[in-house]
This record gives structure tokens, sequence and C-alpha cells, in this order.
């Protein structure tokens, strides 16, 4: 699973609480030092780690790290996700703050102040950018220059229930799936108690970003947001009035989060519900079989994706770049990105190692995620971006139930982001 949805499937699975870790490349732990010297510093992390779940993650990497090199070393902490990119700006200023970090894609931007340029470090070792989803790396691109590498790209999709699907006399939804089609099937799938679509407050990993996207809409453009734009403002509206026009939805609540939308698909009581790759396992936990990936539909029925994911990076005030750059780039090569596919169902940001991720799923899943990655886009931010989905969370339940446009919403929120 991916960062911050590495949380959201904790509104599904009881995972453990546990404090901040340090976990070494043998599983073993030790206390955070004072004044940590240079070398030590190039072989520490500072990621998020919000339950078990998390440390499982990033020791995962650590373990297939270790296993393509025996004399590999790498320890790790930090707070929850909620806390990290907060805390993750005071803490790389610090005398000891370990060199490298972990980020998002749409938050690479907000940490352009503490993410140091790759590019130099990238050539001396050789490490070739093209190897990796082309998406991810522009996510990862801040000025021109490149300051993290990504370990996975993960596009939002559409889960649907393929026995509720048939049970409608419903062809599954193709590779060209319309929101002509898609709108027909959640009207045929509303009904006797039973929702054609589960909706949530936010603005990713849900119907309005994903069909925004799917419009050509985009959330900045050359660091200037353009939410109010009129094709993301036209799918954020489609989204909008699934629930509060075509009936085929309920209108969540600002305080809901993903549990309720997520319980209703994995309980089938919706038939639809719009998130990312790193639900699969849980959704399949639940659903087994009758789970399917679909593309999100678009107007014309090509898949578009909005490509997320996470990476690592080094920071700025790290005394040996170089160092801690031959620690990170062994957590994305291939073979390490492939084998944490492989056990914790990442999508991989190297297309050599979908395979890894795609073992032991349906070939149609399969082919509706790698579609939407062919045809993917960045999530580009800007600094602004956590007060942006924070409003639109906000505001979002108005416009669910009517009371107000997208384009009004949109533009309310752009504005307050300057």
């Amino acid at each position: 699973m991916n960062n911050q949805h590495m949380a959201r499937r904790g509104t599904l699975v009881a995972l453990l609480a546990v404090p901040a870790l340090v976990l070494s490349a043998c599983g073993g732990s030790a206390g955070q030092s004072g004044a940590a010297g240079s070398s030590d510093r190039a072989t520490q992390m500072y990621a998020w780690v919000s339950h078990e779940s998390d440390r499982e993650q990033w020791q995962a990497f650590v373990d297939a790290a270790t296993k393509a090199n025996p004399d590999f070393r790498l320890t790790f902490d930090g707070p929850s996700f909620n806390d990290y990119f907060t805390k993750v700006k005071t803490r790389m200023l610090g005398d000891d703050a370990p060199c490298i970090l972990t980020t998002q894609a749409a938050r690479a931007q907000e940490l352009d102040g503490i993410l140091s340029p790759l590019d130099d470090l990238m050539k001396a070792e050789g490490v070739d950018a093209s190897m990796y989803n082309a998406a991810m790396m522009e996510g990862m691109t801040v000025n021109g220059s490149v300051v993290a590498l990504p370990y996975d790209a993960e596009p939002d999709v559409l889960y649907y229930n393929r026995a509720l699907f048939a049970e409608a006399g419903l062809a599954e939804p193709g590779l060209d799936y319309t929101t002509e089609q898609f709108l027909s099937d959640a009207k045929a799938l509303t009904g006797d108690g039973r929702w054609g679509l589960a909706v949530k407050p936010a603005m990713m990993d849900n119907a309005p970003g994903a069909l925004a996207h799917a419009f050509g809409g985009a959330v900045s453009d050359g660091g200037a947001v353009t939410l109010a734009e009129p094709d993301y403002v036209d799918g954020v509206q489609f989204a909008f009035d699934l629930v509060a026009v075509e009936g085929v939805a309920q209108a969540p609540n600002a305080a809901d989060g993903d549990g309720p939308s997520q319980g209703a698909f994995t309980s089938g009581t919706a038939a639809m519900l719009f998130d990312g790759p790193w639900m699969y396992g849980t959704f399949e936990a639940q659903l087994g079989d009758d789970l399917g990936v679909a593309v999100v539909p678009s107007p014309t029925g090509t898949p578009l994706g909005v490509v997320q994911g996470s990476g690592f990076g080094i920071a700025k005030n790290c005394p040996d770049k170089e160092a801690a750059f031959k620690v990170l780039k062994q957590l994305v090569a291939p073979e390490v990105i492939g084998a944490v596919a492989s056990v914790r169902g990442t999508v991989p940001s190297v297309a050599s190692q979908m395979d890894q991720w795609a073992e032991g799923k349906p070939e149609d899943s399969v082919a509706a995620i790698e579609a939407l990655l062919d045809n993917g886009t960045p999530l580009v931010t800007t600094p602004a971006w956590n007060q942006m989905t924070t409003s639109f969370i906000q505001y979002s339940p108005e416009g669910f139930r009517g009371t107000r446009t997208a384009q009004d919403i949109l533009t309310s929120i752009s504005q307050a982001a300057g």
C-alpha cells in the first residue's frame, strides 16, 4: 500500500498502533542518538510510521535491499502520516536529521525547501530516470530538478462488484468505459437498499478527482492552481450530480473519512467505488473473486488515469549526499521495487516489475491498471495542496447535496490557495 493510503486501509482492518520506530536491516531496534555523524545520517531515513502496516512496508524495502546486497544498512523512524508533512520540515533542519526521507509526488512541491536535487547524483551513479513511470517522475520533479525517485505508481481506479453486475444482467466494464455507460450501469445497480456507487468527501481517490482528470482536467499548471478550469469543474460536477441529480449514491458527510464508503462497497450495499490500487488486498479479502478493477470512465471512453505514488529523496542539509544516494538507489532498484510489490501489493514504478504485482490477479483487472498507467497523467500540485484538499472535504457535501456547484466550490478553493 501507498503512503497515506496505508493509513486508509486501517479503516477496514484493525491495525496495531505503535510508537515511532527505528528498525535495522536485520529487524532489530535501536534508540535515536543525539548528534549523529555524517555516515550514520546517510543510512537513516525519516518516514511516516502510523501503525504496524507502515512499519512492515518500510521493513520490506530494507529486507529486499539487504537480500540484494548483504552489506546494505538502513534504519528508519518517524511520526504518523497525519503529522509527517508538518514535522518533517522541522526534523530535516536538525543537526542529527536523517539524510533520506519519504515523500509523495503530490507533496514534492510542498517539500521543495528541504529536498535536494538528485540530477547530478543520478548521473554520477548511472541511474536512468526513464526506467521509472513517466507520470511519477514528472510529479517528483520540482523547478526542473528531480527531487525524489518513486517506488510505486498508483492510478485511481474504479472498483466494482462482479456478482452485482451479473445479477443485474450488466456487462462488466471494458477498457473503453464511457461516463454514459457508467451512469447507465449505476442506475441499473441502484435500488432495493443498494446503491450503484459509494462516494467519500475527499477530492482524490474518489469520484470527483478521478473523474476530473478523466475529463481532461488538472490540479495545477506551471505552479498555478487550475481547479476552477472548465474540464476539472465538469468532472467534479459530474461526480456531484451522481448524488444530487441521478440519485445513484448517498451524499457523504465531511467527517466520514473513507470508512463508510469502503464499508458499503465491501458489504455489497454499493456496487462501485473509486479508490486506489493500494486497497486491492483489503477489498479482495472481503469480496474474493467478486472484486473487479476497471478503468476510470471518461466522456470519450479513453482510459485516463491520474497517477499518484511515493518515493525517497535526500535532505538538503545532508552532509554526505553521495553516500546517502548510494543507499537510496538500492531502495529503488528494479528488483527491490518488484520484491516489495510482490509482498506488499504496491503497483511498481518500474514497468518491468509489473508481473510481480499482477501475479494471482485477474487478467482484466491487471489490464485496467496497465491501461491507466499507459495513459496516466501526474498529480502535480502546489505548496497549498494540503489546504486545498482539506477545504474540499469541508465543502464537498454541499456539492453532493446540490446546494453548491462545483464551479462555486472550486473557485473558492482556488482563490484561497492563491
